[in-house]
């Protein structure tokens, strides 16, 4: 017994040391374009960016979770030893799902970021194919003092701390909100709207019992036009991430391509998260893990949107509803256990939330009025109505008539915030 403690003692001191010994407290941003199709994936490094600010967590180096179907590594050069990796979803990664790149070959550009090294290291980017397999899509070595490496732009632009929880960034979880279609003019309204967001997640369980955890910050970048795109609508706006409701041919999915402006803008000041707040009163958002999450302010389900998109965004979880309302074709393969938390095929249940079922809860349960505040395994989920399951009958990630995680996914935005901030 007194190993084990002193062991659990020492694996924190462990990896800190390991952090100190290969890196700094800034960040590497690793600029890259994607390309293909349905059926195809390749890379191509775009640029590396010096960003000023490091706020991840030192202890937890390598990503153990294993959310999503990408994933950066640092490497020890010449070695499989890794020193960091973390997971993260992107658009391109959902493009490949819809009938457009059934026909057409598209790029998207993306960013991974990973901690500034001390000395020469390389960086893998990998994917994992429809099957399940992971792909090695580009290595590169990385020398700290290569003069090819851009140092971010200091933007001067004026900073609004909304809330900060803890004043050391590599103990929190921290998000940055950036304004998307607010003019000069509207600045004081931005950061009316970065309290209402504040104000918002934290009256969620289980966020409002962790609100030293969290330090949440605005940059105010203005937009030449107020309001968002909406091609549909013909309605066309000039602003400074180039937001868009449509994406995807879905009228409420609002995204941007732009990645260049939204990362530049980000690394303003330390994040792990970025949400972008769009000015418009029309119903949408979207949320990708790792990547950005994004809603509209200023319609009467702003609050449910927050917090339902920052689920996808930080703690991986899957959309619940399984009704025909994306622009998605097969977006996963049921053979294969998907990654999110709360959601199962049933391939592989014992990695999901089979500790929290009753022995007495039927499997498959069936969606009868009996079982709706049972933790269960019901049919439908990840926008499939057959051999995908969820949690519950019903919650935030399904529907916002109960404004309330299920107790899956609370467990899971918990075990987040606390690898974030050990």
């Amino acid at each position: 017994m007194k190993k084990l403690v002193l062991l659990m003692i020492l694996m924190p001191c462990v990896a800190f040391g390991q952090f100190d010994e290969w890196f700094t407290e800034a960040s590497l941003r690793v600029d890259y374009t994607l390309t293909g199709n349905q059926k195809t994936t390749s890379f191509a490094l775009k640029e590396l960016i010096r960003e000023p600010y490091w706020s991840g967590s030192k202890a937890n180096l390598i990503d153990k979770l294993e959310f999503g179907n990408y994933i950066v590594k640092v490497f020890e050069p010449g070695t499989d030893h890794v020193l960091f990796s973390k997971g993260y979803q992107n658009l391109f990664g959902e493009w490949q799902t819809t009938d457009e790149a059934a026909t057409t070959v598209k790029s998207f550009e993306e960013s991974a970021i990973v901690p500034f090294p001390k000395k020469t290291v390389e960086v893998g980017l990998f994917y994992k194919d429809w099957e399940g397999r992971l792909n090695e899509g580009m290595r590169l070595t990385v020398k700290p003092d290569d003069y090819f490496i851009r140092t971010a732009d200091d933007l001067k632009l004026p900073v609004y701390e909304a809330w900060i929880g803890n004043p050391d960034v590599t103990h929190a979880v921290d998000i940055v909100l950036l304004p998307e279609g607010y003019t000069q003019e509207e600045m004081g309204k931005f950061v009316k709207d970065c309290n209402f967001f504040v104000e918002s997640i934290f009256a969620y369980a289980p966020y409002d019992h962790y609100r030293s955890s969290f330090n949440i910050r605005g940059v105010m970048a203005p937009s030449k036009d107020s309001g968002c795109t909406e091609p549909g609508d013909h309605i066309y706006r000039n602003t400074v991430m180039r937001f868009s409701y449509w994406t995807f041919d879905s009228e409420r999915y609002c995204m941007s391509t732009d990645n260049r402006d939204i990362r530049d803008l980000a690394g303003q000041v330390p994040y792990d998260q970025i949400y972008v707040l769009v000015n418009s009163k029309k119903y949408g958002g979207g949320g990708i893990y790792n990547f950005y999450c994004s809603s509209a302010v200023g319609n009467s389900y702003s609050s449910d949107i927050f917090i339902h998109e920052f689920g996808h965004g930080f703690a991986g979880l899957a959309d619940e509803y399984y009704t025909d309302e994306t622009g998605y074709g097969d977006f996963y393969n049921n053979d294969i256990e998907p990654w999110e938390p709360n959601i199962t095929t049933l391939v592989n249940f014992d990695a999901k939330w089979k500790d929290l079922l009753d022995k007495k809860t039927p499997v498959p349960t069936p969606r009868e009025p009996k079982y709706e505040n049972t933790i269960g395994v019901f049919e439908g989920g990840g926008y499939e109505a057959e051999g995908i399951y969820s949690p519950h009958m019903d919650c935030l990630m399904k529907t916002f008539k109960g404004h309330v995680f299920c107790p899956v996914c609370q467990r899971a935005i918990e075990r987040m915030i606390l690898y974030y901030t050990e």
